[in-house]
């Protein structure tokens, strides 16, 4: 996993489509596009990503 990569991460019980912005050795900082707020920078672990 690498910035700039697509990736696919759960999100009120649905999939959604991010891209990595950061990326450390347990977590990774994605940014996503939701309805209200776009560019959104999301927190998640690395093991609960979908690649």
């Amino acid at each position: 996993m690498k910035v700039g990569d697509k990736v696919k991460f759960t999100f009120a019980k649905k999939e959604m489509e991010g891209q990595v912005e950061k990326v450390f050795k347990k977590t990774v900082y994605l940014k996503a596009d939701f309805k209200k707020d776009k560019g959104k920078v999301i927190k998640r672990r690395i093991k609960d990503i979908k690649e």
